[in-house]
């Protein structure tokens, strides 16, 4: 009775002398090193040259800016929400007179900030912010801390440069009414 057929007839056939001295095998092993010796390396000399990210990745958090320079948070607090390690913390408050040209809507964040120690870089964060203020940028790493205080970040850290505004240039980005940016046209 045979129970699989699957099975191999193994025959137990003297070996020659070659193969009992492994002498195939270590010419087969040797050629194997041979060929990576010559292959491209795929070392990467870091701080000269970096590598490419991707377009999904998911790096150092933004909070953007509007055309006019003005904040997009509105401190609605569902960023806050969808962390699933509790990363941002904000105090929100209200525009006053002359503000006008700081912050979009009557209500902003007055403190923002992102813990990150906690955060783990899931994106929840983004898709959740129905204003598009929050965004992980795809083209920069968190630097390095050094020290104690460095951990969380604030909106001195988080607040968009005017000098250095962030573009995702993924075509899988669907544009919005709130979020001209991103479409083709201005990119």
């Amino acid at each position: 009775m045979q129970l699989t057929n699957r099975s191999k007839q193994v025959s137990n056939k003297e070996m020659t002398m070659a193969e009992k001295m492994y002498l195939p095998s270590i010419v087969q092993g040797l050629a194997i090193t041979i060929k990576h010796f010559f292959m491209k390396k795929p070392t990467i000399q870091y701080p000269e040259v970096k590598r490419y990210l991707g377009p999904v990745f998911r790096g150092h958090h933004v909070l953007k800016r509007d055309e006019q320079g003005r904040e997009r948070c509105t401190a609605c607090g569902l960023c806050a929400v969808a962390c699933p390690a509790e990363a941002i913390s904000m105090v929100a408050a209200e525009r006053k007179k002359g503000e006008e040209n700081l912050y979009r809507e009557e209500k902003y964040a007055a403190v923002y900030e992102i813990n990150m120690l906690r955060c783990i870089f899931c994106g929840l964060c983004e898709e959740a912010c129905p204003k598009q203020a929050v965004y992980l940028r795809h083209d920069r790493m968190v630097p390095v801390f050094l020290e104690r205080d460095d951990i969380v970040y604030g909106k001195d850290k988080l607040v968009e440069r005017l000098d250095d505004r962030y573009v995702r240039m993924n075509s899988e980005v669907k544009a919005t009414p709130t979020e001209p940016s991103l479409t083709k046209a201005a990119t």
